[in-house]
C-alpha cells in the first residue's frame, strides 16, 4: 500500500545552532519518519575548509546530537546528518564522528551508522580537470591546475543518491560529508517514491528550520509534511508560524533565479508553485517540478594565503572623517616607502571603514559620510605572521600620529577598542575552487562504511 504521507522533522538551521527542547519534543509527538539536519554552509567563509576546522562549537554540537540520536533510537526512525563539521571534508567528518561516538557511549546507543565522504581526492580532480569535465560556476573563471594543487582540502556536494544508498544499507544514523543542503531532508521520501520535485522544494526550505517562519529563527525547528502533490509546514514553536509570505520569502533565499533552482542531476522549477494558507500556523505548497539534467557536483575548495594581522579603532574628529580617504592613501606611501626593501607581492595593507562602506564596499550607493563616527579595522595579510605583524603595527602608529591639514589635537587620532591593539588573526585562506564536476554514477565519488556502534561498548 502506498504512503499518503511522510513526515521530516528538521531540528536546526545548522548543527550547534540549537533548538528549545520544547518545540523538539512537539515534533517528536506528531511521529516523524526521519529526523535531519545540515550541519554546514560555505556562508562562514573559506577558513574552516581551508583550515580543517568547525564554526560551530563542539558542546553546542554534541547537545543538539545527543538529542536527535536519543530520539532516533527511542522512536527507531533514521537520522540524517549533512555537511558534518561545517564544510564537510575528512576532518570534519572525523570530528563529528568523534562526538557521536561519545554520545553513544555516554547514553549507552546502540545503532547501525553509515558514514559518507564527501572529500574528493585531488588526483580524481585532476583527472576530471584533464578531461574537460570541470566548468566554471558563475562568478568564478575557469579552474586552473595550480589553484587544485594549492587547495588543502575539496569537497563534493553529494546529492539525495548516497543518502537512498546508505538508508537501503539498513542505517540508523548517517552522518555524511559535505551535502547539497536539501539532500537530507529529500532523500527518505524520495526513496520510498514520493515526488521528488516536492521533496526537494520541501528539503530546500526545511534545510534552514523555523528561518522560513514569522518570526523567523535558525535556533528553532521545523516540520515537513509530505502528501501526493503538495507539502505543508509548520513551526514548532507556538510563538512562530508559518506564513505564505515568509514560506515564499525563504523559497527566493539563496537563488540567483526566483523560478530555477539547480541541483545535482536536476534543476527545480517553481513557476507553478503555489502556497496557500493551510490554517493559522501552517502554508501548502504545491506545483513544484524536478527537471532531469547531465549529472554535476559542486565542488568546494580553499587555500591558504598568508597570515593576518588587525587592528580596530575608532576616529571622531570631523576633519579626520572628512579627510579619511586621502589621509588613508597617505598612511599607505608611508608603509611602502618604510618597507621598500619588502616586495609589495608579499603583503596587503587594507581599511575597513565602517560608517563609511564598511558593509557594501564600492556598491554602496550612499556616497556621502554621514556619521559623527567611524570604525576603522586596519587588516595586513602577509607570507609571515611575523610580517602582518610588523605592516599592521606600523600602518596602525602612522595612522594614529598621522598629520593632516586642520587637525587640532596632536595627541592621536584614534581610540583604540582593545590592548593591546595589534591582534595576529592566523592563517587565512580562501576559496580557490568553487566549480561543477560532471560525474556519471552520484555515489562513486563518495566512498560509504557501515559500522556497528556497540553503546557503551563503542565502535564494532
Amino acid at each position: 500500500m502506498k504512503e499518503t504521507e511522510i513526515k521530516v522533522l528538521s531540528t536546526t538551521a545548522t548543527l550547534g545552532y540549537g533548538f528549545p527542547p520544547e518545540s523538539f519534543h512537539a515534533g517528536l509527538e506528531r511521529g516523524p519518519d526521519v529526523i535531519a539536519v545540515d550541519a554546514g554552509s560555505t556562508d562562514p567563509g573559506p577558513h574552516y575548509l581551508g583550515a580543517g576546522v568547525s564554526y560551530v562549537d563542539r558542546k553546542a554540537t554534541y547537545r543538539d546530537l545527543s538529542f536527535m540520536l536519543k530520539a532516533g533510537r527511542d522512536l527507531k526512525i533514521p537520522v540524517l546528518v549533512g555537511s558534518a563539521g561545517g564544510s564537510g571534508a575528512e576532518p570534519h567528518l572525523r570530528w563529528t564522528l568523534e562526538i557521536v561516538r561519545e554520545i553513544a557511549r555516554e547514553e549507552d546507543l546502540a545503532f547501525r551508522l553509515a558514514v559518507i565522504h564527501g572529500e574528493i581526492d585531488k588526483e580524481v580532480v585532476f583527472r576530471a580537470f584533464e578531461a574537460g569535465q570541470i566548468s566554471p560556476l558563475p562568478p568564478t573563471g575557469p579552474l586552473a591546475r595550480e589553484e587544485i594543487t594549492a587547495s588543502t582540502h575539496i569537497v563534493g556536494q553529494m546529492g539525495v543518491e548516497p543518502f537512498i544508498r546508505a538508508l537501503k544499507a539498513g542505517a540508523e544514523v548517517t552522518v555524511a560529508g559535505r551535502s547539497y543542503d536539501p539532500a537530507m531532508f529529500a532523500a527518505l521520501p524520495i526513496m520510498r517514491g514520493f515526488d521528488p520535485g516536492l521533496a526537494m522544494h520541501m528539503g530546500k526550505i526545511l534545510e534552514c528550520a523555523a528561518i522560513a517562519a514569522t518570526p523567523g529563527s535558525g535556533g528553532d525547528c521545523m516540520m515537513g509534511y509530505l502528501r501526493e502533490d503538495h507539502f505543508l509546514l509548520e513551526a514548532l514553536n507556538p510563538k512562530r508560524r508559518c506564513t505564505t509570505t515568509s514560506v515564499g520569502a525563504h523559497t527566493l533565499y539563496e537563488k540567483s533565479n526566483p523560478y530555477l533552482l539547480p541541483g545535482p542531476g536536476f534543476l527545480l522549477d517553481l513557476r507553478a508553485a503555489r502556497f496557500e494558507q493551510y490554517n493559522e500556523r501552517m502554508v501548502k505548497v504545491s506545483g513544484s517540478r524536478l527537471l532531469p539534467t547531465p549529472y554535476h557536483i559542486k565542488l568546494e575548495g580553499s587555500k591558504r594565503v598568508g597570515f593576518r594581522t588587525i587592528s580596530v579603532a575608532g576616529a571622531r574628529d570631523p576633519v579626520f572623517i572628512r579627510k579619511v580617504d586621502e589621509i588613508l592613501q597617505g598612511v599607505r606611501l608611508r608603509v611602502e616607502e618604510n618597507f621598500s626593501d619588502i616586495s609589495k607581492e608579499k603583503y596587503r595593507l587594507l581599511f575597513h571603514l565602517y560608517g563609511k562602506n564598511g558593509v557594501m564596499g564600492r556598491l554602496e550607493p550612499q556616497k556621502e559620510v554621514t556619521s559623527h563616527e567611524l570604525g576603522v579595522v586596519i587588516e595586513a595579510i602577509a607570507d609571515s605572521q611575523d610580517l602582518a605583524n610588523t605592516i599592521c603595527g606600523f600602518a596602525r602608529a602612522t595612522l594614529l600620529h598621522y598629520g593632516y591639514p586642520g587637525r587640532i589635537s596632536t595627541a592621536g587620532n584614534l581610540a583604540f577598542l582593545y590592548s593591546p591593539s595589534d591582534m595576529a588573526a592566523g592563517e587565512v585562506y580562501q576559496f580557490s575552487v568553487y566549480h561543477l564536476m560532471k560525474v556519471e554514477d552520484p555515489c562513486a565519488l563518495f566512498p560509504m562504511e557501515i559500522r556497528e556502534i556497540k553503546g557503551d561498548k563503542g565502535w564494532e
